[in-house]
């Protein structure tokens, strides 16, 4: 199964990306989780040590390997490289492996202007076509706001698109947003999942402003997850009423998909 799972940001989707991480590595697959969030804090949601956490480097940040891999220094524009660079190697040779997990941060290229396609974003885009169309692992992919590392190669390999929002306005315009944008590349269907939910009210009020979406489930408000954030320890092993909703929004998914 190949999950990518996005909405704006403080809204949870770290939280889902690494229950879903845990659940799917309990039941003994091979799971790669893939932080291609910029503000990269999937580490963090796994309960990574805060010591290891510093030890892994984003991939975008990797310039030997960029070069290496496209034939051009990062930050080149302009000229030629490689757009089909090797990649296949990557997840076993830089991936970071906790509890059955190999987790892959991939950074953010940098380029000189808008719009610039760089050697970075080559190998980044590369790779998660690879991990999504051509690997068997269970894939996670934590992405930012939007859908700036996908193609329409990708988009169409990927089983279930979540867009995780929470009861407010602001969420659901980007979760409008990203709906459009997944649709244009491809995607068949959008799923979502509310977090945050307070009452039956927020439930209605995301009902009746998800347009278009197939609303998944709801994950409650708990303080058990913010707790699990400040002792620096997963919300898998912190917050287990959290856990099983989680447990049956995968359950409806994997119907859905199957």
């Amino acid at each position: 199964m190949k999950i990518a799972i996005t909405g704006k940001g403080g809204v949870g989707k770290t939280t889902l990306s690494a229950i879903l991480s845990y659940l799917f590595a309990s039941e003994g697959k091979k799971v790669i989780a893939v932080d291609a969030d910029p503000d990269a804090n999937l580490a963090q949601a796994l309960g990574v040590k805060a010591s290891d956490i510093g030890t892994i480097r984003p991939l975008a940040e990797m310039s030997q390997l960029i070069e290496e891999r496209t034939g051009v220094k990062p930050g080149t524009t302009g000229g030629m490289f490689r757009l089909n660079p090797k990649v296949d190697d990557i997840p076993e040779g830089i991936g970071y492996k906790t509890n059955g997990i190999t987790l892959l941060v991939m950074g953010k290229a940098k380029v000189a202007a808008s719009g610039c396609y760089c050697p970075e974003s080559a190998l980044l885009r590369r790779l998660l076509k690879h991990l999504v169309v051509e690997r068997d692992e269970v894939v996670i992919v934590d992405m930012e706001a939007g859908i700036e590392h996908l193609t329409r190669g990708t988009a169409e390999g990927v089983d279930a698109f979540i867009v995780v929002v929470e009861p407010g306005q602001r969420s659901v315009q980007t979760a409008n947003t990203v709906k459009d944008l997944a649709k244009g590349l491809g995607v068949k269907e959008v799923f979502v999942v509310a977090n945050k939910v307070r009452n039956d009210a927020d439930i209605a009020f995301l009902r009746d402003n998800i347009k278009g979406m197939n609303l998944l489930g709801a994950l409650k408000f708990n303080q058990s997850v913010m707790d699990a954030d400040i002792s620096g320890i997963s919300p898998f092993d912190r917050a287990p009423e959290m856990v099983n909703e989680v447990q049956e929004i995968k359950r409806k998914l994997q119907q859905y998909i199957s």
